[in-house]
Protein backbone atom coordinates (compact mmCIF):
# COMPACT_ATOMS: atom_id res chain seq x y z
CA UNK A 1 0.00 0.00 0.00
CA UNK A 2 2.97 2.68 0.81
CA UNK A 3 4.50 2.24 -2.81
CA UNK A 4 1.01 2.27 -4.20
CA UNK A 5 -0.09 5.54 -2.71
CA UNK A 6 3.25 7.05 -4.01
CA UNK A 7 3.04 5.56 -7.38
CA UNK A 8 -0.16 7.53 -7.25
CA UNK A 9 1.22 10.53 -6.48
CA UNK A 10 4.40 10.41 -8.80
CA UNK A 11 1.50 9.10 -11.70
CA UNK A 12 -0.30 12.58 -11.04
CA UNK A 13 2.78 14.68 -11.25
CA UNK A 14 2.53 13.59 -14.55
CA UNK A 15 5.66 11.28 -13.90
CA UNK A 16 6.09 8.18 -16.66
CA UNK A 17 6.39 4.56 -15.18
CA UNK A 18 9.38 3.83 -17.82
CA UNK A 19 11.07 6.74 -17.04
CA UNK A 20 11.22 5.58 -13.44
CA UNK A 21 13.01 2.11 -14.70
CA UNK A 22 15.37 3.69 -16.72
CA UNK A 23 15.97 5.93 -13.23
CA UNK A 24 16.30 3.33 -11.24
CA UNK A 25 18.16 1.48 -13.72
CA UNK A 26 20.68 4.30 -13.59
CA UNK A 27 21.03 4.44 -9.76
CA UNK A 28 21.24 0.81 -9.87
CA UNK A 29 24.17 0.69 -12.15
CA UNK A 30 26.39 3.29 -9.93
CA UNK A 31 26.66 0.27 -7.11
CA UNK A 32 29.37 -1.33 -9.85
CA UNK A 33 31.96 1.39 -8.83
CA UNK A 34 31.02 1.71 -5.59
CA UNK A 35 31.71 -1.84 -5.07
CA UNK A 36 34.56 -1.81 -7.28
CA UNK A 37 36.07 0.64 -4.77
CA UNK A 38 34.98 -1.04 -1.87
CA UNK A 39 32.43 1.53 -0.48
CA UNK A 40 30.02 -1.54 0.89
CA UNK A 41 28.31 0.81 2.92
CA UNK A 42 27.46 3.52 -0.03
CA UNK A 43 26.93 0.81 -2.18
CA UNK A 44 24.06 -1.09 -0.09
CA UNK A 45 22.09 2.68 -0.10
CA UNK A 46 22.25 2.49 -3.67
CA UNK A 47 21.36 -1.12 -4.03
CA UNK A 48 18.08 0.28 -1.94
CA UNK A 49 17.43 3.00 -3.51
CA UNK A 50 17.24 1.09 -7.00
CA UNK A 51 14.98 -1.89 -5.48
CA UNK A 52 12.56 1.25 -4.05
CA UNK A 53 12.47 3.15 -7.56
CA UNK A 54 11.68 -0.43 -8.83
CA UNK A 55 9.08 -0.82 -6.67
CA UNK A 56 7.61 2.18 -7.63
CA UNK A 57 7.49 1.89 -11.59
CA UNK A 58 4.39 -0.69 -11.60
CA UNK A 59 2.18 1.31 -8.87
CA UNK A 60 2.99 4.52 -10.90
CA UNK A 61 2.26 2.69 -14.23
CA UNK A 62 -1.56 1.66 -12.97
CA UNK A 63 -2.16 5.28 -11.68
CA UNK A 64 -1.01 6.45 -14.82
CA UNK A 65 -1.38 5.66 -18.19
CA UNK A 66 -1.88 1.36 -17.12
CA UNK A 67 0.42 -0.95 -16.84
CA UNK A 68 1.30 -2.20 -20.49
CA UNK A 69 3.00 -5.69 -22.00
CA UNK A 70 6.17 -3.56 -22.04
CA UNK A 71 6.59 -1.95 -19.52
CA UNK A 72 6.51 -5.17 -17.69
CA UNK A 73 9.37 -6.22 -20.46
CA UNK A 74 11.52 -3.30 -20.15
CA UNK A 75 10.97 -3.79 -15.89
CA UNK A 76 12.40 -7.30 -16.21
CA UNK A 77 14.72 -6.54 -18.74
CA UNK A 78 16.33 -3.83 -16.33
CA UNK A 79 15.81 -5.71 -13.63
CA UNK A 80 18.17 -8.79 -14.79
CA UNK A 81 20.96 -5.62 -15.71
CA UNK A 82 20.47 -4.86 -12.23
CA UNK A 83 21.23 -8.04 -10.88
CA UNK A 84 24.06 -8.97 -13.31
CA UNK A 85 25.94 -5.60 -12.73
CA UNK A 86 26.13 -6.32 -8.52
CA UNK A 87 28.35 -9.46 -8.88
CA UNK A 88 30.39 -7.55 -11.87
CA UNK A 89 31.00 -5.05 -8.54
CA UNK A 90 31.94 -7.45 -6.84
CA UNK A 91 34.54 -9.12 -9.01
CA UNK A 92 36.18 -5.69 -9.19
CA UNK A 93 36.62 -5.03 -5.81
CA UNK A 94 38.78 -8.33 -5.59
CA UNK A 95 39.88 -10.54 -8.07
CA UNK A 96 39.30 -13.66 -5.06
CA UNK A 97 35.41 -13.07 -5.80
CA UNK A 98 35.75 -13.06 -9.26
CA UNK A 99 35.06 -16.74 -9.82
CA UNK A 100 31.71 -16.63 -7.32
CA UNK A 101 31.16 -13.85 -9.24
CA UNK A 102 31.01 -15.90 -12.70
CA UNK A 103 28.87 -18.38 -11.00
CA UNK A 104 26.74 -16.52 -9.80
CA UNK A 105 25.79 -14.95 -12.78
CA UNK A 106 25.63 -18.46 -14.31
CA UNK A 107 22.99 -18.83 -11.87
CA UNK A 108 21.15 -15.33 -12.68
CA UNK A 109 20.99 -16.20 -16.36
CA UNK A 110 19.48 -19.90 -15.37
CA UNK A 111 17.09 -18.15 -13.38
CA UNK A 112 16.11 -15.77 -15.57
CA UNK A 113 16.25 -17.89 -18.71
CA UNK A 114 13.69 -20.42 -16.51
CA UNK A 115 11.66 -17.25 -15.50
CA UNK A 116 11.21 -15.73 -18.92
CA UNK A 117 11.07 -18.68 -20.84
CA UNK A 118 7.99 -20.13 -17.89
CA UNK A 119 6.35 -17.02 -19.06
CA UNK A 120 6.30 -17.58 -22.84
CA UNK A 121 5.45 -21.00 -22.32
CA UNK A 122 2.22 -20.10 -20.34
CA UNK A 123 1.40 -17.84 -22.53
CA UNK A 124 1.62 -20.58 -25.53
CA UNK A 125 -0.35 -22.93 -23.15
CA UNK A 126 -3.05 -19.74 -22.64
CA UNK A 127 -2.43 -20.80 -19.07
CA UNK A 128 -4.07 -18.17 -16.77
CA UNK A 129 -1.86 -16.11 -13.98
CA UNK A 130 -3.43 -17.21 -10.74
CA UNK A 131 -3.09 -13.22 -9.44
CA UNK A 132 -1.29 -14.45 -5.46
CA UNK A 133 1.95 -12.77 -6.85
CA UNK A 134 -0.16 -9.35 -7.60
CA UNK A 135 -1.29 -7.91 -10.91
CA UNK A 136 1.52 -9.00 -13.48
CA UNK A 137 2.19 -7.71 -17.00
CA UNK A 138 2.90 -11.47 -17.64
CA UNK A 139 2.72 -14.80 -16.08
CA UNK A 140 5.34 -14.86 -12.67
CA UNK A 141 6.06 -18.76 -11.48
CA UNK A 142 6.83 -18.51 -8.23
CA UNK A 143 10.62 -19.91 -7.32
CA UNK A 144 12.52 -20.57 -4.35
CA UNK A 145 14.35 -17.19 -5.05
CA UNK A 146 12.96 -14.31 -6.50
CA UNK A 147 13.70 -10.64 -6.13
CA UNK A 148 13.09 -10.58 -2.50
CA UNK A 149 15.70 -13.06 -1.87
CA UNK A 150 18.20 -11.91 -4.55
CA UNK A 151 17.88 -8.13 -2.40
CA UNK A 152 18.62 -10.18 0.34
CA UNK A 153 21.42 -11.74 -0.83
CA UNK A 154 22.41 -8.69 -2.02
CA UNK A 155 22.50 -6.86 1.27
CA UNK A 156 24.27 -10.05 3.24
CA UNK A 157 27.30 -9.31 0.79
CA UNK A 158 27.33 -5.12 1.01
CA UNK A 159 27.36 -6.42 5.22
CA UNK A 160 30.23 -9.38 5.05
CA UNK A 161 32.07 -8.61 1.85
CA UNK A 162 34.81 -10.55 3.48
CA UNK A 163 31.85 -13.54 2.90
CA UNK A 164 31.32 -13.10 -0.58
CA UNK A 165 32.53 -16.27 -1.82
CA UNK A 166 30.48 -18.66 0.44
CA UNK A 167 27.29 -16.43 0.46
CA UNK A 168 27.76 -15.80 -3.88
CA UNK A 169 28.22 -19.97 -3.89
CA UNK A 170 25.08 -20.79 -1.09
CA UNK A 171 22.92 -18.23 -3.74
CA UNK A 172 24.26 -20.04 -6.83
CA UNK A 173 23.05 -23.17 -5.35
CA UNK A 174 19.53 -21.56 -4.71
CA UNK A 175 19.28 -20.18 -7.99
CA UNK A 176 20.13 -23.17 -9.71
CA UNK A 177 17.87 -25.14 -7.75
CA UNK A 178 15.11 -22.33 -8.69
CA UNK A 179 15.68 -23.02 -12.46
CA UNK A 180 15.08 -26.65 -11.81
CA UNK A 181 11.89 -26.21 -10.08
CA UNK A 182 10.73 -24.45 -12.81
CA UNK A 183 11.57 -26.91 -15.64
CA UNK A 184 9.95 -29.30 -13.70
CA UNK A 185 7.14 -27.56 -13.51
CA UNK A 186 7.02 -26.92 -16.98
CA UNK A 187 7.15 -30.69 -17.45
CA UNK A 188 3.88 -30.72 -15.57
Amino acid sequence: PPLDRAGAWLAARGVQANAMTFIGLGVGLLAVPLLAVEAFDAALLVILLNRLIDGLDGPTARHGRGATPFGGYLDIMCDMVFYAAVPIGFALASPANALWAALLLGSFVCTASSFLGRAVLAAQRHESDDGRRGRKSFFFSAGLIEGSETIFAFVLFCLLPAHFPWLAAVTAVLCFWTAAARVLEAIR
